[in-house]
């Protein structure tokens, strides 16, 4: 694939049109405006930056592993491993379910029809996301950039819904933490390319956010929502 087709493949992928169930997800936000520690674009910053460093590096590191050809049943597994609250993993394999349909009609292979027959209940989103980078013609980068647009991009779209901030702010907060997600992605591409050349996967990323997964599985009670997680 051409470099012009893939920059263009990473653009569709990464793109919030993309139909892969994304927009019903606040990526913990919905949780942290209720609780009163999202409130303005400052939160929303502190909140995504927060996100970025931890589950974002993770979850990046994953995607970039599976853009490189690791197994993916050991990259579940390390997913698994990686979410220990059991409301966040099923919204991981609920999303990996929904990626992995978009993905499937958008670039059709063997890759992606293999990971979706091993994985009838959806594989983790990260590494659904990694395989279907990978059948699009991008590398690891492309993979891990995803990633941490996503880990931002997501709660940035809520915020606006959530709070009614402008717009224009909550972008300008992504402007502000494009230089982070450069600096996530590599460092997450570098240590999966070390752990997939060693083939240690217990070597990717495992940066943790405990409130994160305390209030996704407070969240997953409430009788009343606009977001999914």
């Amino acid at each position: 694939m051409s470099i012009s087709a893939a920059r263009a493949a990473l653009l569709v992928l990464a793109d919030g049109r993309f139909p892969a169930g994304g927009h019903a997800h606040s990526g913990g936000a919905e949780a942290a405006v209720r609780a009163g520690r999202l409130t303005d674009a400052a939160g929303l910053e502190a909140f995504c930056r927060g996100r970025l460093h931890t589950t974002g590096l993770t979850a990046a590191g994953l995607g970039a592993a599976a853009a490189l050809g690791a197994d993916p049943y050991a990259l579940d597994e390390a997913a698994d491993a990686r979410t220990p609250s059991p409301a966040l993993r099923a919204v991981a394999r609920r999303l990996g379910r929904q990626l992995m349909r978009a993905a499937r009609t958008a670039w059709p292979g063997p890759e992606l029809d293999r990971l979706a027959a091993a994985f009838p209940r959806g594989a983790h989103q990260p590494v659904v996301l990694g395989t279907a980078a990978r059948a699009a013609g991008l590398g690891p980068e492309g993979a891990a950039h995803c990633v941490v647009y996503e880990t931002a991009g997501g709660p940035a779209t809520a915020v606006v819904r959530l709070l009614g901030l402008d717009p224009f702010q909550a972008t300008a907060v992504l402007a502000r933490l494009a230089p982070v997600m450069d600096q996530v992605a590599a460092e997450a591409v570098a240590r999966a390319r070390n752990a997939v050349r060693e083939g240690r996967l217990d070597a990717l990323p495992a940066a943790s956010a405990p409130l994160l997964d305390l209030t996704a599985e407070q969240h997953a009670t409430w009788p009343v929502r606009l977001f999914a997680s």
